[in-house]
């Protein structure tokens, strides 16, 4: 599956490089058209990212996310710097159909255990960013990867497997935002390793042969967000190419 993905800052369609604020690029303030777009050439699944909210929760930017919500039909997950139980309580009433959670899932897992057990593992997706290191350990970051967790990939998805854990969205962050494709072999382990999990590969799609190399990887979504925003492709480009290679 496709998922088109969106960046919101005050209420503008951005890109970070690498996640850096510093580095943003504008691509205008019509979110709601975009995503209108993405569904009507046959998205089935949205992504969008409050960075607003990330940086600081108490400005998340709600009203926006429900308007947002409520000018598409189908599902869209919603993410930003998830730190409170009111922080997934607000996006599911503005219409998330789910809520990914990115930091605090390696910082306090106990805490989201308990929203997977509240509200359903199918309404929560990790986001577990990977910095992979030289031996090959996947080593999660945190706080919009300003530093690495002491915790591995697998080791954060065992955490969670016993609470149901469906959704894991995962990013090599050496690839993110690059347009030089995804990291084909790290999707295959995980995939393999865990097939009861749906994987979203994110990261790195710059063109339609990136997302060809992902058809046999075992992943079940494909964020694009960048490439999309520049003219690479479209989504029902990118929908025939994930379905026919």
């Amino acid at each position: 599956m496709i998922i088109p993905a969106l960046d919101l800052i005050d209420g503008s369609v951005v890109r970070l490089h690498q996640g850096d604020y510093g580095q943003q690029r504008d691509y205008g303030r019509d979110p709601l058209l975009r995503l209108q777009d993405y569904q009507q050439q046959g998205a089935q699944v949205l992504h969008l990212v409050d960075l607003t909210g990330a940086k600081d929760p108490s400005a998340r930017q709600i009203p926006l996310l429900r308007d947002l919500l409520a000018g598409v039909t189908i599902p869209v997950q919603v993410g930003g710097g998830i730190r409170s139980e009111q922080d997934v309580t607000a996006l599911l009433a503005a219409g998330a159909a789910r809520v990914v959670i990115g930091s605090t899932a390696v910082t306090q897992p106990e805490l989201v255990q308990q929203w997977f057990q509240r509200y359903g593992a199918e309404t929560m997706v990790l986001a577990l960013d990977v910095r992979i290191d030289d031996n090959g350990t996947k080593h999660v970051a945190i706080s919009g990867w300003q530093e690495n967790s002491q915790a591995s990939l697998e080791q954060i998805i065992e955490q969670y497997l016993p609470f149901g854990l469906q959704h894991v969205l995962c990013t090599d962050i050496s690839r993110d935002g690059t347009l030089n494709g995804s990291n084909v072999a790290l999707y295959q382990e995980i995939c393999q390793r865990y097939p009861q999990i749906q994987f979203q590969a994110s990261g790195g799609i710059g063109n339609l042969n990136d997302i060809r190399q992902l058809r046999g990887s075992g992943v079940s979504g494909v964020i694009v967000g960048r490439a999309l925003l520049e003219g690479k492709f479209n989504v029902k480009e990118a929908i025939a190419c994930w379905q026919n290679g």
